[in-house]
Protein backbone atom coordinates (compact mmCIF):
# COMPACT_ATOMS: atom_id res chain seq x y z
CA UNK A 1 0.00 0.00 0.00
CA UNK A 2 1.02 3.59 -0.46
CA UNK A 3 0.28 6.77 1.95
CA UNK A 4 0.36 9.92 0.06
CA UNK A 5 0.53 13.27 1.50
CA UNK A 6 1.65 16.47 -0.18
CA UNK A 7 2.28 15.10 -3.60
CA UNK A 8 5.04 12.41 -1.59
CA UNK A 9 4.07 8.70 -2.45
CA UNK A 10 5.11 6.85 1.19
CA UNK A 11 5.31 3.09 1.23
CA UNK A 12 2.70 1.61 4.00
CA UNK A 13 3.10 -2.11 5.43
CA UNK A 14 0.35 -3.70 7.51
CA UNK A 15 2.61 -5.41 9.62
CA UNK A 16 6.16 -4.43 11.01
CA UNK A 17 8.08 -7.42 10.03
CA UNK A 18 7.20 -6.38 6.08
CA UNK A 19 8.55 -2.93 6.88
CA UNK A 20 11.53 -4.44 8.51
CA UNK A 21 12.18 -6.21 5.12
CA UNK A 22 11.67 -3.72 2.92
CA UNK A 23 13.90 -1.36 4.76
CA UNK A 24 16.54 -4.36 5.21
CA UNK A 25 16.39 -4.88 0.85
CA UNK A 26 16.46 -0.67 0.36
CA UNK A 27 20.16 -0.66 2.97
CA UNK A 28 21.62 -3.32 0.82
CA UNK A 29 19.88 -1.94 -2.41
CA UNK A 30 22.07 1.65 -1.34
CA UNK A 31 25.00 -0.08 -0.37
CA UNK A 32 25.54 -1.96 -3.62
CA UNK A 33 25.15 1.20 -5.52
CA UNK A 34 27.48 2.80 -3.48
CA UNK A 35 30.28 0.31 -3.94
CA UNK A 36 32.60 0.50 -6.95
CA UNK A 37 31.55 -0.29 -10.09
CA UNK A 38 34.89 -1.91 -11.63
CA UNK A 39 36.65 -1.29 -14.94
CA UNK A 40 34.97 -2.94 -18.13
CA UNK A 41 37.78 -5.44 -20.08
CA UNK A 42 39.59 -4.80 -23.18
CA UNK A 43 39.18 -8.23 -25.15
CA UNK A 44 40.29 -8.25 -28.18
CA UNK A 45 38.35 -10.74 -30.12
CA UNK A 46 37.57 -11.68 -34.20
CA UNK A 47 34.00 -10.51 -33.07
CA UNK A 48 32.71 -10.49 -37.02
CA UNK A 49 34.09 -13.93 -37.28
CA UNK A 50 32.03 -14.99 -34.72
CA UNK A 51 29.20 -12.85 -36.01
CA UNK A 52 29.22 -14.52 -39.02
CA UNK A 53 29.43 -17.98 -37.93
CA UNK A 54 26.11 -17.30 -35.52
CA UNK A 55 24.54 -15.62 -38.32
CA UNK A 56 24.60 -18.27 -40.37
CA UNK A 57 23.63 -20.68 -38.29
CA UNK A 58 19.95 -19.09 -36.56
CA UNK A 59 19.70 -18.04 -40.33
CA UNK A 60 18.55 -22.52 -40.33
CA UNK A 61 16.23 -21.87 -37.04
CA UNK A 62 17.27 -22.26 -33.57
CA UNK A 63 20.15 -25.04 -32.51
CA UNK A 64 22.73 -26.75 -30.06
CA UNK A 65 26.03 -26.05 -32.15
CA UNK A 66 28.05 -28.62 -33.41
CA UNK A 67 31.19 -29.53 -31.46
CA UNK A 68 33.17 -27.61 -33.98
CA UNK A 69 31.34 -24.72 -34.25
CA UNK A 70 31.44 -24.35 -30.72
CA UNK A 71 35.20 -24.08 -30.57
CA UNK A 72 35.34 -22.37 -33.48
CA UNK A 73 33.27 -19.47 -31.78
CA UNK A 74 34.99 -19.92 -28.46
CA UNK A 75 38.69 -19.39 -29.84
CA UNK A 76 37.49 -16.27 -31.64
CA UNK A 77 37.30 -14.38 -28.22
CA UNK A 78 40.58 -16.44 -26.95
CA UNK A 79 39.10 -19.11 -24.27
CA UNK A 80 41.26 -21.51 -24.16
CA UNK A 81 41.02 -25.54 -25.58
CA UNK A 82 41.86 -28.44 -24.66
CA UNK A 83 43.96 -29.63 -27.83
CA UNK A 84 40.88 -31.61 -29.95
CA UNK A 85 40.44 -33.27 -33.22
CA UNK A 86 36.81 -34.49 -34.62
CA UNK A 87 36.67 -38.15 -35.97
CA UNK A 88 33.95 -39.66 -37.87
CA UNK A 89 34.54 -43.30 -37.56
CA UNK A 90 36.04 -45.17 -34.77
CA UNK A 91 39.49 -45.40 -37.55
CA UNK A 92 39.63 -41.53 -37.59
CA UNK A 93 39.62 -41.74 -33.96
CA UNK A 94 42.73 -43.67 -33.48
CA UNK A 95 44.29 -41.91 -36.24
CA UNK A 96 43.63 -38.28 -34.28
CA UNK A 97 44.60 -40.01 -30.97
CA UNK A 98 48.18 -40.58 -32.44
CA UNK A 99 47.85 -37.17 -33.77
CA UNK A 100 47.17 -35.73 -30.51
CA UNK A 101 49.72 -37.81 -28.61
CA UNK A 102 50.10 -39.16 -24.83
CA UNK A 103 46.63 -39.34 -22.91
CA UNK A 104 43.40 -38.37 -24.27
CA UNK A 105 39.50 -38.45 -23.74
CA UNK A 106 37.26 -39.76 -26.30
CA UNK A 107 33.57 -38.53 -26.09
CA UNK A 108 30.47 -39.57 -28.46
CA UNK A 109 28.90 -36.83 -31.00
CA UNK A 110 25.51 -37.35 -31.03
CA UNK A 111 22.22 -35.61 -31.44
CA UNK A 112 20.25 -34.83 -28.20
CA UNK A 113 22.60 -36.38 -26.15
CA UNK A 114 23.53 -34.12 -22.87
CA UNK A 115 24.47 -36.11 -20.18
CA UNK A 116 27.31 -38.30 -22.11
CA UNK A 117 28.69 -39.80 -18.96
CA UNK A 118 25.40 -41.66 -17.99
CA UNK A 119 25.20 -42.85 -21.72
CA UNK A 120 29.02 -44.17 -21.79
CA UNK A 121 29.36 -41.56 -24.47
CA UNK A 122 32.92 -40.44 -22.35
CA UNK A 123 36.14 -42.48 -21.80
CA UNK A 124 39.13 -40.94 -20.29
CA UNK A 125 43.06 -41.40 -20.13
CA UNK A 126 43.00 -43.43 -22.99
CA UNK A 127 46.88 -44.10 -24.89
CA UNK A 128 47.44 -45.12 -28.38
CA UNK A 129 45.85 -45.47 -31.29
CA UNK A 130 44.38 -48.85 -31.11
CA UNK A 131 42.71 -48.55 -27.91
CA UNK A 132 40.98 -45.55 -28.41
CA UNK A 133 39.88 -47.43 -31.92
CA UNK A 134 38.52 -50.30 -30.15
CA UNK A 135 36.46 -47.26 -26.93
CA UNK A 136 34.85 -45.26 -29.89
CA UNK A 137 33.50 -49.07 -31.41
CA UNK A 138 32.54 -50.11 -27.52
CA UNK A 139 30.93 -46.19 -27.20
CA UNK A 140 28.85 -46.40 -30.04
CA UNK A 141 27.50 -49.66 -29.41
CA UNK A 142 26.74 -48.19 -25.71
CA UNK A 143 25.09 -45.03 -27.11
CA UNK A 144 22.97 -46.62 -29.32
CA UNK A 145 21.81 -48.71 -26.88
CA UNK A 146 21.13 -45.62 -24.64
CA UNK A 147 18.82 -44.13 -27.25
CA UNK A 148 21.07 -42.66 -29.79
CA UNK A 149 22.80 -42.17 -32.90
CA UNK A 150 26.55 -41.92 -33.14
CA UNK A 151 27.25 -39.18 -35.63
CA UNK A 152 31.03 -38.91 -34.88
CA UNK A 153 33.62 -39.15 -32.28
CA UNK A 154 35.65 -36.16 -30.40
CA UNK A 155 39.36 -36.70 -29.45
CA UNK A 156 41.15 -34.45 -26.98
CA UNK A 157 44.03 -34.18 -25.04
CA UNK A 158 43.50 -35.36 -21.22
CA UNK A 159 44.20 -32.39 -18.89
CA UNK A 160 45.89 -33.62 -15.73
CA UNK A 161 45.53 -32.24 -12.02
CA UNK A 162 43.60 -29.54 -11.53
CA UNK A 163 39.85 -27.87 -10.09
CA UNK A 164 36.65 -28.17 -12.18
CA UNK A 165 34.74 -25.63 -12.16
CA UNK A 166 32.13 -24.43 -14.47
CA UNK A 167 30.86 -21.05 -16.57
CA UNK A 168 27.55 -20.98 -18.03
CA UNK A 169 25.11 -18.28 -19.54
CA UNK A 170 21.45 -17.86 -20.02
CA UNK A 171 19.77 -15.19 -21.59
CA UNK A 172 16.89 -13.86 -19.50
CA UNK A 173 14.15 -12.18 -21.44
CA UNK A 174 14.02 -9.01 -19.38
CA UNK A 175 17.89 -8.81 -18.10
CA UNK A 176 20.06 -9.70 -21.29
CA UNK A 177 23.04 -12.37 -21.03
CA UNK A 178 23.06 -13.29 -17.20
CA UNK A 179 26.85 -14.77 -16.58
CA UNK A 180 26.95 -17.44 -13.69
CA UNK A 181 30.16 -19.77 -12.26
CA UNK A 182 30.72 -22.20 -9.53
CA UNK A 183 31.79 -25.73 -8.72
CA UNK A 184 31.90 -28.06 -12.06
CA UNK A 185 32.36 -31.31 -13.01
CA UNK A 186 29.80 -34.21 -12.56
CA UNK A 187 28.20 -33.58 -9.21
CA UNK A 188 27.75 -29.51 -10.27
CA UNK A 189 24.31 -30.39 -9.93
CA UNK A 190 23.84 -31.64 -6.78
CA UNK A 191 26.49 -28.97 -4.97
CA UNK A 192 24.65 -25.96 -6.69
CA UNK A 193 27.38 -23.58 -5.66
CA UNK A 194 26.85 -20.71 -7.95
CA UNK A 195 27.19 -17.15 -8.64
CA UNK A 196 25.64 -14.95 -11.06
CA UNK A 197 25.83 -11.52 -12.92
CA UNK A 198 24.54 -9.21 -15.37
CA UNK A 199 26.51 -8.57 -18.26
CA UNK A 200 28.69 -6.22 -18.76
CA UNK A 201 30.80 -7.84 -16.66
CA UNK A 202 33.80 -5.62 -15.28
CA UNK A 203 36.83 -6.91 -13.51
CA UNK A 204 35.10 -6.25 -9.84
CA UNK A 205 32.22 -8.20 -11.13
CA UNK A 206 34.69 -11.58 -11.85
CA UNK A 207 36.51 -11.29 -8.88
CA UNK A 208 33.45 -10.75 -6.61
CA UNK A 209 31.78 -13.97 -8.10
CA UNK A 210 34.86 -16.39 -7.53
CA UNK A 211 35.46 -15.07 -4.46
CA UNK A 212 31.85 -15.74 -2.93
CA UNK A 213 31.54 -19.40 -3.74
CA UNK A 214 31.86 -21.67 -1.07
CA UNK A 215 34.29 -23.65 -3.12
CA UNK A 216 36.71 -20.62 -3.65
CA UNK A 217 39.13 -22.18 -1.07
CA UNK A 218 40.14 -25.16 -3.27
CA UNK A 219 41.41 -22.16 -6.02
CA UNK A 220 43.41 -20.70 -3.22
CA UNK A 221 44.90 -24.69 -2.32
CA UNK A 222 42.69 -26.04 0.60
CA UNK A 223 44.95 -28.06 3.12
CA UNK A 224 47.91 -28.09 1.11
CA UNK A 225 46.41 -29.06 -1.85
CA UNK A 226 47.53 -27.09 -5.77
CA UNK A 227 45.60 -24.26 -6.08
CA UNK A 228 44.09 -22.64 -9.09
CA UNK A 229 44.92 -19.67 -11.05
CA UNK A 230 42.40 -17.22 -10.33
CA UNK A 231 43.53 -14.43 -12.39
CA UNK A 232 42.74 -17.05 -15.04
CA UNK A 233 39.59 -17.76 -14.34
CA UNK A 234 38.66 -14.26 -13.52
CA UNK A 235 40.06 -14.08 -17.48
CA UNK A 236 38.20 -16.43 -18.44
CA UNK A 237 34.25 -14.71 -17.06
CA UNK A 238 35.57 -11.19 -18.70
CA UNK A 239 36.01 -13.30 -21.90
CA UNK A 240 32.93 -14.94 -22.04
CA UNK A 241 30.99 -12.09 -20.78
CA UNK A 242 32.62 -10.28 -23.76
CA UNK A 243 31.28 -13.12 -26.45
CA UNK A 244 27.86 -12.78 -25.33
CA UNK A 245 27.23 -9.14 -24.76
CA UNK A 246 28.25 -8.83 -27.94
CA UNK A 247 26.70 -11.44 -29.63
CA UNK A 248 22.64 -11.96 -28.56
CA UNK A 249 22.28 -15.26 -30.78
CA UNK A 250 24.04 -16.68 -27.86
CA UNK A 251 20.93 -17.92 -25.97
CA UNK A 252 22.78 -20.38 -23.69
CA UNK A 253 26.28 -21.72 -23.32
CA UNK A 254 27.88 -24.20 -20.98
CA UNK A 255 31.19 -24.70 -20.43
CA UNK A 256 31.70 -27.71 -17.77
CA UNK A 257 34.28 -28.97 -16.85
CA UNK A 258 37.11 -25.76 -16.84
CA UNK A 259 39.97 -27.25 -15.27
CA UNK A 260 41.90 -24.65 -13.54
CA UNK A 261 45.13 -25.34 -13.20
CA UNK A 262 47.87 -23.83 -10.67
CA UNK A 263 49.15 -21.92 -14.11
CA UNK A 264 46.25 -21.32 -16.61
CA UNK A 265 42.85 -23.54 -17.30
CA UNK A 266 41.26 -25.49 -20.36
CA UNK A 267 37.81 -25.73 -21.53
CA UNK A 268 37.32 -29.50 -21.39
CA UNK A 269 33.08 -29.64 -22.45
CA UNK A 270 30.87 -26.73 -23.93
CA UNK A 271 27.83 -26.34 -25.64
CA UNK A 272 26.48 -23.62 -27.13
CA UNK A 273 22.69 -22.90 -27.83
CA UNK A 274 21.81 -20.12 -30.47
CA UNK A 275 18.83 -18.42 -31.95
CA UNK A 276 17.66 -15.32 -33.30
CA UNK A 277 17.33 -12.53 -30.50
CA UNK A 278 14.48 -10.78 -29.91
CA UNK A 279 13.96 -7.48 -29.92
CA UNK A 280 15.39 -5.63 -26.32
CA UNK A 281 12.33 -4.39 -24.30
CA UNK A 282 11.76 -0.75 -23.85
CA UNK A 283 12.90 0.38 -20.75
CA UNK A 284 9.37 2.09 -20.43
CA UNK A 285 8.34 -1.39 -20.02
CA UNK A 286 10.98 -2.61 -17.50
CA UNK A 287 9.05 -0.60 -14.90
CA UNK A 288 7.19 -3.18 -13.02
Amino acid sequence: DELRTEGRRIPSYSYPEDAARALAHAYRHAEWRGRPEGTPPRIEARNDEAAALLGEIVAAGPRWLEPDETFRLLDCYGIPLASWRLASTPEEAGAAAGELGGEVALKAVAPGLIHKTEAGAVRLSLEGSDAVRGAAEEMAASVKQAGHEVEGFLVQAMVSGGIEMLVGVVHDALFGPVVACGAGGTTAELVKDVAVRITPLTDLDASEMIRSLQTFPLLEGYRGAPGGDVAALEDLLLRVGAMVEDNPAIAEMDLNPVIVLPEGLAVVDARVRAEIPAPSRPLSARRR
